[in-house]
């Protein structure tokens, strides 16, 4: 990442250094989570479509510890090797908004709040600015080479309320704190960056 663009890294030290943690980071290009695993300071695995697990790209995935999920159904496995990731300690990257949108964290899926509920994991929100601002000139798919990308990362915070339920109803309200923190976190960084 760093030899093709230059990204701009703030509050990484906001990371757990150990232990499990889920960082929740915006998604408006696809070049965001890539980024987000050339710049976290600990290795990160995501949960990726399955359709991108063909061929070379598929067994470099699976070697640097992506996770396949099929986003058609409940991929009973992928929830089990996310969880397991966690339960190891390691960090789990989301995109709490399910697929590529405008990355302002206005419709999320619940499945963030299950991860950090059921995990006990607090959750690191992370925006990454600037992957749309400049397409490039030989390939209009990637951002222009050159061009600053910046990765906010905020503070920690638990998701849950507290008491350990797991219902619907404690999803749903996680869900909603969790918005909240994300857009506070988004508008933050887009201040700090002038973005």
């Amino acid at each position: 990442m760093y030899g093709l663009w230059r990204p701009r890294v703030l509050g990484a030290w906001r990371v757990p250094p150990s232990g499990p943690a889920i960082l929740a980071v915006n998604h408006s290009h696809f070049i965001d989570g890539p980024m987000l695993m050339g710049t976290s300071p600990r290795p990160v695995h995501f949960l990726i479509k399955q359709e991108m697990f063909k061929g070379p790209l598929g067994s470099f995935l699976r070697g640097i510890g992506q996770i396949s999920v099929d986003r058609g159904s409940t991929d009973r496995a992928a929830v089990l090797g996310a969880l397991g990731v966690l339960e190891r300690g390691g960090v789990m990257g989301i995109f709490p908004e399910g697929t590529r949108g405008e990355g302002d964290f206005a419709s999320l899926r619940s499945g963030l709040a299950y991860f950090a509920v059921r995990s006990g994991a607090p959750v690191v929100p992370v925006a990454v600015l600037g992957s749309n601002d400049r397409p490039g000139r030989l390939v209009t798919a990637l951002p222009a080479l050159g061009s600053r990308i910046d990765v906010v990362f905020g503070d920690p915070f638990e998701a849950g309320d507290g008491s350990g339920r797991r219902t619907r109803a404690a999803l749903d309200e996680a869900t909603l704190r969790i918005q909240s923190r994300l857009t506070d976190h988004l508008a933050d960084a887009r201040r700090r960056t002038e973005r």
